[in-house]
């Protein structure tokens, strides 16, 4: 960001500077919350790495920025698992697993391949009425635990979160709520 060398892909400075979370919150139709923790406007050169080898880093960082702090903060009685939305591996690891795993905690116990989409097709840049005319189709493929914090990088239209909550649902999971790195609708 600054140019500055470092031996980190983003310097501390600059980590310090741009990339200092906040809490930002809304609900979607589902009356579950969101939380994220960045502007989309803020981050977005950065979440654009995400289809690439350099994005493994990228992610790391914002992971570690936001979402294990909020991991070390958060305390539940019972079991709590992360469940990212369609941790498939493309360009040799998956983003949201990377979010997921971050969570780690004596509360939050990540799972891996238990979301995952029928319907690949990509939302980016896409339409509400195009998401809605495509969804997702989520399999849940099967895991004990009851309570559920949903995971995944970026909040638009809130369509595939309340599709993926849904999915869980029929399978008698209670999705606590949902955290994601950016919500596009704050400004």
């Amino acid at each position: 960001m600054c140019e500055s060398l470092s031996l980190k892909h983003i310097c501390h400075s600059c980590q310090e500077l741009y990339l200092t979370p906040q809490i930002y919150k809304r609900q979607l139709l589902s009356n579950i919350q969101v939380i994220s923790f960045y502007k989309y406007e803020e981050i977005k050169d950065l979440l654009h790495t995400k289809h690439t080898q350099l994005g493994f880093h990228i992610y790391n960082i914002l992971a570690h920025r936001s979402m294990k702090l909020f991991s070390d903060e958060f305390h539940f009685e019972g079991s709590v698992v992360a469940i990212a939305i369609d941790d498939n591996i493309k360009s040799g690891y998956s983003h949201t697993a990377i979010l997921s795993q971050t969570l780690k905690s004596q509360s939050i116990k990540p799972l891996f391949n238990k979301l995952r989409a029928k319907n690949l097709i990509s939302y980016s840049g896409k339409s509400r009425e195009f998401r809605i005319n495509n969804p997702r189709d989520f399999r849940v493929n099967n895991f004990k635990e009851k309570d559920v914090i949903l995971i995944d990088d970026i909040v638009t239209t809130g369509t595939t979160l309340n599709e993926a909550i849904i999915a869980l649902q029929k399978e008698h999971k209670e999705v606590l709520f949902c955290l994601t790195l950016c919500d596009v609708n704050i400004s």
